[in-house]
């Protein structure tokens, strides 16, 4: 069985962050092994989440006991991290596996929601690493200095950025896209629009195109895989009326239809 370290948030209450990424890969038949960076009880949007940042000594110790064990990794994923200190040593653990970053930040209308230093150490630290990025529109631009308005900007600032990049929150007019690009080629996934998106929606991306890395799909089939995923969760969670992604149960491999093109 494939194992994935992720590395990021965990939020009791809320479908996202590493809790809701390792419901996902476990359900797609990857072993997950969480080292969490905070401890919410819920997300902040509802009010107070309670608990805090795991502490330096804390995080170092469970990632010291993991390379204990001897495990080997054929993913690792990072997400938020709430300290430079975390950054810094979540760098040293990501050379074991495919890793994919994603440079947790901010976003559009809220700007940056970490501190500045950690979105520092999270460029220039974690960036270098990773085999995937997979930054939102804003984030991407944060990381390049490119506008991000438009799927066409999107590929031109991931060929900036120098990595397979994908990337989420593309305006595409009535629809939203997300544009995957790398050397070969860049491609671009949209759906409708769809009002009342739970919080989650990028960690689930990114963990269901994680899961295609494993494996031997066309990057054409692994952007509709993990584009319509997150369609069918989020029509599920409208459907529902819940506040939080229903991640168990749902379509995550054959979600809702998806249009892909491909950009270059």
């Amino acid at each position: 069985m494939a194992r994935a370290l992720i590395l990021s948030s965990h939020v009791a209450t809320s479908s996202l962050g590493g809790s809701a990424q390792a419901l996902v890969l476990a359900a797609l038949g990857v072993e997950p092994v969480v080292v969490p960076t905070v401890l919410f009880g819920r997300h902040p949007g509802w009010g107070a989440p309670g608990g805090g940042p795991v502490p330096r000594e804390t995080f170092e110790g469970m990632l010291e006991g993991i390379g204990a064990q001897g495990l080997d990794f054929d993913l690792v994923l990072t997400g938020y991290f709430a300290s430079t200190e975390q950054v810094r040593l979540a760098a040293r653990y990501c050379c074991n596996g495919t890793v994919v970053v994603d440079p947790i930040m901010g976003d559009a209308g809220k700007g940056l929601y970490v501190r500045a230093d950690v979105a520092e150490a999270i460029q220039h630290e974690l960036i270098a690493l990773a085999d995937v990025v997979a930054p939102n529109a804003w984030e991407l631009e944060r990381l390049t200095g490119v506008q991000v308005d438009s799927p066409a900007s999107a590929v031109e600032a991931a060929r900036k950025l120098g990595k397979p990049t994908l990337v989420s929150s593309i305006d595409c007019g009535e629809a939203i896209g997300v544009v995957y690009a790398e050397s070969h080629g860049a491609w671009l996934a949209s759906h409708r629009r769809l009002e009342g998106v739970p919080n989650g929606t990028g960690d689930l991306l990114t963990a269901l195109f994680a899961a295609t890395l494993l494996e031997d799909l066309t990057p054409e089939e692994r952007l509709t895989r993990a584009v319509s995923g997150v369609a069918s969760v989020v029509e599920a969670a409208n459907k529902s009326g819940a506040r939080e992604l229903p991640i168990v149960g749902a379509a995550l491999k054959d979600g809702s239809p998806v249009r892909i093109e491909r950009l270059a």
